[in-house]
């Protein structure tokens, strides 16, 4: 199947084949005509699956065709596309303007973290397409700098991640302020309860799409369980990474102390690294994640908030250096590699201290991942776990806030999972490691034969692949 045999005007075709694409994913194939045909869509794909492209081109296409309803001297926001960070606002964004632009379309993104008055501006001027963090998106609203009221099109992107970071009273009020008469469409990796009440609320008679089963990583993952004492994953993140010379590691630290901690620590064994987190300026992460996918720096660590829109194609390898206390970020984190279809290599440190987190994970995911013991690096069976610091009990998502992830507004009445110095649930079992599935082996990551020292070069992408989660421009 084509992308002209969905729909798609001779414009949008020619533009998603300058980016090298011929085919589309499973999720375009089952997007695309189901947004043409104007209606509201529930959608389930996980992460590098194309959903984007799935949302962006048919959208493209309705505004080209038909001719906006105009109100005064100024162009009308007609598509509101709402995520829950700053990065994946940009990359969204990214991608309206490659695909569009053979198309007489403006957009423009708004996020915090920057001035607003060049976003200002540039509304003021008139754009089509507005990509939006919530909170900052309120903040234009209470200036009245935007005009939400002939708005055609919501999208709600990556909509679990928004509940989860305590969105949904900024989202009730986004809505508030659209017109009653719109297309609806919702975009989630995983359906929650919550995201199920939220769809039954917003959407009316969509059109179903799930393209993956329930919460289960891509299958082009390899998954893979280090046992490690909690003192030695720093040590054994850095032999796996120079003895495999791994050159492209994005590795998740539970807070933002730790991913400081860690990026130093990393640089000071001669591993070129950075970290982004909440408490970074914008500025600081764009040219973080600029110069990872540029391969100039071998290893990015991240926090959850500041991981969530990081689109790379081709991403190697994902470390959980900490394992997430809230089971469905761990689908979300893996995800980060293993895109449109590309393999990739996820690979947990995990302690005797996470061991309830693994037993969750793997609840959800259904099914056990595998256990490598390192050579060198055997955990202690003998050792008991210990409470995590800043842990006072479960987690789910929704439970907490995430300071100001996004653009988003601060909330009081709970910390997020960057702000504490641990935050995750406490083994209430005791005991130490028990060897589970195969005997303990040394462990042998699919590495590449660069050295450290030496920079990838940008992969380039192979004809007849189809278009990702977000713009590939300049990359």
């Amino acid at each position: 199947m084509s992308f002209s045999s969905l729909g798609l005007s001779a414009e949008l075709v020619r533009a998603v084949s300058d980016e090298g694409y011929a085919k589309p994913t499973p999720i375009q194939v089952q997007a695309i005509p189901a947004v043409l045909a104007g209606g509201d869509l529930l959608a389930g794909a996980q992460t590098g699956t194309g959903k984007t492209a799935g949302f962006v081109l048919p959208i493209l296409q309705r505004l080209s065709t038909v001719p906006a309803a105009r109100s005064g001297h100024r162009k009308p926001v007609r598509a509101l596309i709402l995520t829950p960070t700053r990065e994946l606002a940009a990359q969204v964004e990214e991608s309206v303007r490659t695909y569009g632009r053979y198309l007489r379309i403006g957009s423009t993104a708004i996020f915090g973290g920057v001035g607003m008055n060049p976003q200002i501006a540039t509304l003021r001027r008139g754009v089509d397409i507005v990509v939006a963090t919530p909170g900052r998106l309120l903040d234009h609203v209470g200036q009245r700098t935007i005009d939400l009221s002939q708005v055609e099109t919501l999208v709600l992107d990556e909509a679990d991640r928004m509940l989860d970071m305590g969105f949904i009273h900024d989202i009730r009020r986004i809505l508030a302020l659209l017109p009653k008469r719109r297309q609806n469409l919702l975009f989630s990796a995983t359906f929650s309860d919550e995201i199920t009440r939220l769809a039954d609320t917003l959407l009316d008679a969509p059109a179903t799409i799930q393209v993956a089963r329930r919460n289960t990583p891509v299958e082009v993952i390899a998954q893979r369980v280090h046992p490690v004492d909690r003192g030695r994953k720093t040590a054994l993140l850095v032999h796996l990474i120079q003895s495999h010379a791994w050159y492209q590691v994005l590795v998740f630290t539970r807070t933002k102390h730790g991913a400081n901690k860690l990026a130093e620590q990393l640089e000071r064994a001669g591993i070129t690294a950075l970290a982004i987190h909440g408490n970074k300026s914008q500025g600081a992460r764009t040219r973080a994640l600029a110069e990872f996918k540029a391969g100039k720096l071998q290893v990015l660590v991240a926090t959850d908030i500041a991981a969530r829109g990081i689109d790379i194609e081709e991403l190697p390898h994902v470390v959980n250096y900490d394992l997430p206390n809230v089971p469905e970020d761990y689908v979300h984190r893996i995800g980060r590699t293993g895109r449109a279809g590309a393999g990739g290599e996820a690979i947990s440190l995990v302690c005797v201290d996470e061991r309830d987190f693994l037993r969750d994970i793997e609840k959800l995911i259904g099914r056990q991942l595998p256990r490598e013991t390192v050579a060198g690096f055997e955990p202690d069976l003998a050792a008991r776990p210990e409470p995590i610091p800043g842990v006072t009990g479960p987690r789910r998502p929704g439970a907490g806030r995430q300071g100001n992830p996004g653009g988003g507004r601060p909330r009081n009445g709970g910390a997020g999972r960057e702000s504490h110095a641990g935050d995750g649930r406490e083994s209430a079992n005791g005991g130490g490691w028990r060897q589970a599935g195969s005997a303990a082996s040394q462990a042998s990551p699919r590495g590449t034969s660069q050295g450290t020292a030496r920079r990838a070069e940008p992969a380039r992408r192979p004809q007849g692949q189809s278009p990702g989660n977000a713009g590939r421009r300049g990359r």
